[in-house]
């Protein structure tokens, strides 16, 4: 293999930074001004990779590292309410377990739609959301956030005055002042000034029909099964479906159901049991969640390789210009899935070795970064890949 000369090396201290177990998962239980109101105050916040919209200065952070997005997870018993507020930035609900009740507009009447388990429902900037576990047992859901900064959130006036009535104030600097917990309630000058009601009738409005194309059903995916280079290879057979922005597949054929810039593309992954996706690189920031299964990851080259194993509902972020192969040491097929950062097509860096084994079977790489038929490539592609 001819190794890449910008390659990182990750150091086993490093790559055992990276994986984020869930059994390390730490909640924080205040960390949004409607934390202590009844019906939604069994909400448990957790902050994955950087802080995401916390208001709360106790919130403890897997991974502060800056990714061009962030990544956390509401977690919420049955009949428990996320109340309405607005974003700046891209929300995405990736949700691993429970059924939810999404509903959006000035008051939450514009519209509602309910997901489940495998579902990913992208909510657009600038209009209240809010959501419910409708469900008979606790929910989770992975929640994706746009930029680094995500300048926060804005919450219904309403919210605002009854949080006060439990002793809970947002500051202009949209950070949580508890009293109940000895804190000095800040000067009214100090305080976020609520939303008029001119100002939240601008807001746009979206229909039931609007928010249907930004679901994403766990049966509606499109996975492909020579969606990579590696595909067809013996022993591989690694799957993906697009769902939100451009991501690492390569098959020409693949459009994303959800287009608009997010700062991040969604895909859905799985690989048979005994099935891998082989060595390569990726230029950008890759982070894979695993939803059922457990995958085994290697990283690095010959006797600098490291292997680690990621279960379900574990994560694993994976730094810029790595490389690393993906295998499933299961007898089930595993699914994950692959939040890249950028909104740009992001182009893998193959291996050697998975160069030319693709060649054999009479594939390649063409100049706009899709699976074609080796044999009507131009002749410098062919010499590139050739066994």
């Amino acid at each position: 293999m001819t190794p890449t000369p910008s390659a990182v090396q990750v150091s086993e201290a490093e790559s055992q930074r990276r994986l984020v177990r869930r059994k390390d998962m730490v909640a924080e239980r205040v960390a949004f001004i409607d934390c202590k109101m009844p019906g939604s105050h069994l909400k448990e916040n957790y902050s994955l990779i950087g802080p995401g919209v916390t208001q709360s200065k106790d919130q403890k952070v897997s991974l502060s590292e800056p990714h061009g997005f962030s990544l956390g997870v509401a977690a919420m018993p049955a009949g428990i309410t996320n109340n309405l507020h607005i974003h700046y930035t891209a929300e995405v609900f990736m949700i691993f377990k429970g059924t939810w009740l999404f509903r959006w507009g000035a008051d939450g009447k514009d519209g509602e739609v309910v997901c489940t388990a495998g579902d990913v429902v992208s909510i657009p900037t600038w209009i209240f959301r809010g959501f419910t576990n409708v469900g008979d047992s606790d929910g989770w859901i992975f929640t994706a956030l746009g930029g680094d900064d995500t300048g926060g959130i804005l919450w219904h006036p309403r919210i605002l005055e009854v949080a006060a009535e439990h002793g809970l104030y947002l500051t202009r600097n949209n950070m949580l002042v508890d009293t109940q917990n000895g804190q000095p309630k800040p000067d009214d000058s100090e305080l976020i000034e609520p939303m008029t009601r001119e100002q939240i009738e601008s807001l746009r409005k979206y229909t039931v029909e609007d928010m249907s194309h930004r679901a994403v059903r766990r049966d509606d995916r499109v996975f492909s099964t020579t969606a990579l280079l590696d595909s067809r290879i013996p022993g591989h057979g690694a799957e993906l479906a697009p769902v939100l922005g451009h991501g690492i597949t390569e098959d020409r054929d693949h459009v994303p159901p959800i287009s608009n810039p997010h700062g991040m593309s969604i895909e859905w992954g799985r690989i048979p049991a005994g099935g891998s996706i082989g060595r390569h690189l990726l230029r950008e920031k890759q982070v894979m969640i695993v939803f059922s299964g457990a995958v085994e990851i290697t990283q690095n080259e010959g006797d600098a390789e490291l292997t680690q194993t990621v279960d379900a509902q574990d994560l694993y972020s994976f730094p810029a210009d790595s490389w690393r192969s993906i295998r499933n040491t299961g007898s089930q097929t595993a699914e994950f899935v692959l939040m890249t950062a950028g909104d740009h097509k992001k182009r893998i860096v193959w291996s050697d070795e998975i160069r030319k084994q693709a060649a054999k079977l009479g594939y390649a790489i063409d100049h706009n970064g899709y699976v074609a038929p080796l044999a009507l490539l131009p002749q410098k592609v062919k010499q590139t890949f050739a066994p």
